[in-house]
């Protein structure tokens, strides 16, 4: 009898590209000024390494438990009730605040979206921003309550429209960037870059969270280690290789010194845009990369809540029957989505705080969880590279960024205003 063939490569790839890139990327130039271009470079390629190494830990740990086993039944055995409680609390925090940012910012989009369609000429239509939210949400939630392949296939068109948008809206902007900029031989002012790393370091591990999706992964294909390891890689690199590209058509284009007022508004697109202006058709660029918003903040939402939603089932027990999909349904996404439209401005505090958390279960629990792991289970089949030296680099990753963060709210740590 022929076996039943697993999905390809490609959509695991995008479900973990499509989580990863994000429409925080947007802001990784303003927050990553202070170091630079070369040293954008190395806090991005360290983070990306350490970020997709812990993911694989992840991996690890995940295959010595039923598919459909996500963070709850794992860290529950391997760690105990008090660090299955502290990363429950985390990744619960984490996922329902992205997916509450998500729904907020796509909900504003689709609501211009709509109102340009169904507008007239002379007839303004306004549907509201509670009716953006509520169909943003409820199209691509109907995605993930349909089935992991559906988010598979709903990403890749997302993912393929956001890559050529992206292209689109940088290709002139590569193509202006110059050395003197990139490597800031304009400079005016300080020239300092080594004080801001750990600054620039908590924007760089959110820009590179997919480890809510590992879990899903294994279930998707499986239990095939070697196919969920490639899509990890495969989709971390294909958004370090985005961010890099960004990086460089931004700063190669606008002086270091000239981030200020960018840096001002927080990193505000439109910022960034008017100041870019006197290097491209800021009008042009502005629609491409609304367009390019749009497909990252649906992709992050997708990754998101599937991670959420793979969580919320294996912590309540619920089946894959309709029935059962249907309460995970409903838990995942009405309380962020009843909070949306109640504070449609509100997640901006609490997101703050959410790389902290998120340290916590994409970086300590990891490593915490691979080293009980081997204890465990010896003679397992797969294992992360790097042997016990890799245990303590991911958990001194994770600390420096716990430090950064903490240090940074209580405002110990230099901030580069241009």
């Amino acid at each position: 009898m022929q076996k039943n063939k697993l999905p390809s490569l490609l959509g695991g790839t995008m479900i973990i590209a499509g989580a990863t890139v994000g429409a925080g990327m947007l802001v990784n130039p303003t927050s990553t000024a202070g170091v630079w271009f070369i040293g954008s470079i190395f806090v991005l390629v360290y983070t990306w390494f350490c970020m997709t190494t812990s993911g694989l830990m992840i991996l690890e740990a995940n295959l010595n438990y039923p598919s459909g086993a996500s963070f709850d039944t794992i860290v529950k055995d391997l760690l105990g009730k008090g660090w299955n409680i502290a990363n429950g609390l985390s990744v619960a925090f984490v996922l329902y605040i992205l997916t509450y940012a998500y729904i907020t910012s796509g909900g504003g989009l689709t609501q211009d979206f709509v109102n340009q369609l169904v507008s007239l000429s002379g007839n303004t239509v306004d549907v509201g921003r509670s009716t953006g939210s509520l169909l943003f949400c409820v199209v691509l939630a109907s995605s993930v309550w349909v089935s992991t392949k559906a988010v598979d296939r709903f990403s890749t068109i997302l993912i393929v429209g956001m890559i050529i948008a992206f292209f689109v809206s940088t290709a002139g902007l590569m193509g202006s960037a110059t050395t003197d900029v990139l490597l800031n031989n304009v400079a005016e002012g300080e020239q300092q870059y080594l004080p801001y790393i750990l600054t620039a370091l908590p924007v760089c591990l959110v820009s590179f969270g997919f480890h809510e999706n590992v879990p899903s992964l294994v279930k998707y294909y499986n239990r095939d280690a070697k196919k969920v390891m490639k899509s990890i890689f495969l989709g971390t690199t294909l958004a370090l290789v985005i961010y890099l590209l960004w990086q460089f058509a931004v700063q190669g284009n606008l002086p270091r010194a000239e981030f200020a007022p960018v840096i001002e508004k927080g990193g505000d697109i439109s910022a960034l845009l008017k100041a870019l202006a006197r290097n491209i058709e800021a009008d042009y660029v502005g629609v491409i990369l609304r367009f390019f918003s749009y497909m990252a903040i649906a992709s992050s939402f997708l990754g998101v809540t599937l991670g959420l939603f793979d969580y919320l089932a294996d912590l309540f027990n619920f089946d894959d029957s309709p029935l059962g999909r249907m309460k995970t349904t409903l838990i995942t996404f009405l309380p962020p989505l009843v909070l949306s439209l109640q504070f449609p401005y509100g997640f901006v505090v609490a997101i703050g705080y959410a790389g902290l958390a998120a340290t916590i279960w994409t970086a300590i629990v990891p490593a915490l969880l691979v080293r009980a792991n081997r204890k465990k289970f010896p003679n397992q089949n797969y294992k992360v590279y790097g042997g016990r030296f890799m245990i303590y680099f991911i958990m001194f990753f994770g600390l420096i960024n716990i430090f950064a963060q903490i240090a940074g709210q209580f405002g110990l740590l230099p901030e580069f205003t241009g």
